[in-house]
């Protein structure tokens, strides 16, 4: 699904997304280097309630994607990138960096703008469902369900790390896959 979108000669200065790991608990100090250096960084998050030490409860933004955050540039200025403290590395697939398509990122940003978006684990098989309407129409996903409700699960392949939306069971449709029967 995700594959370099660079190519020798031209692709190195064209900027592009990708995941970049961080050091535990960094992803806001890393995100805050990022544009502080001119480089567009994004940091998907989720809100929970947390209760303190002292008894207060409070809501707090936690990264939807725990040690990653999203960062775009040129694949020259990684070793820029690989310098910034708080800073682990680069996804990769292969020996270079793995770009990130642009809609992907897009997908992301929109189900976390309209969407009540939390962590969930990573999958790789269940049913595949296609969203019919609204924002995300046209995105495909895992289908679960939790309690009542159902969800759906959008993955980034390339950090192997999966967010859960709650979805009407109206607005979704599920894709056949051509399976061979083997006798």
């Amino acid at each position: 699904m995700i594959d370099s979108v660079d190519s020798p000669g031209q692709g190195s200065i064209v900027p592009h997304w990708y995941a970049v790991q961080t050091r535990a608990r960094h992803e806001k100090r890393v995100a805050d280097h990022l544009r502080s250096k001119s480089m567009e960084a994004f940091l998907p998050v989720h809100r929970c309630r947390r209760r303190w030490n002292n008894g207060i409860l409070a809501d707090v933004d936690f990264p939807l994607f725990p040690c990653y955050l999203f960062a775009r540039a040129p694949l020259h200025e990684r070793i820029r990138l690989l310098q910034l403290p708080g800073i682990v590395g680069i996804a990769a697939s292969t020996a270079r960096p793995t770009a990130i398509p642009d809609q992907e990122i897009e997908m992301l940003r929109q189900a976390t703008d309209v969407f009540r978006a939390e962590p969930h684990p990573f999958l790789n098989a269940g049913d595949r469902v296609r969203v019919l309407a609204g924002p995300l129409a046209g995105v495909e996903g895992i289908l679960t369900r939790r309690k009542q409700e159902f969800r759906l699960v959008l993955s980034v392949q390339i950090i192997m790390r999966s967010i859960a939306i709650e979805v009407s069971e109206f607005d979704i449709e599920p894709i056949l896959v051509n399976r061979q029967v083997s006798n």
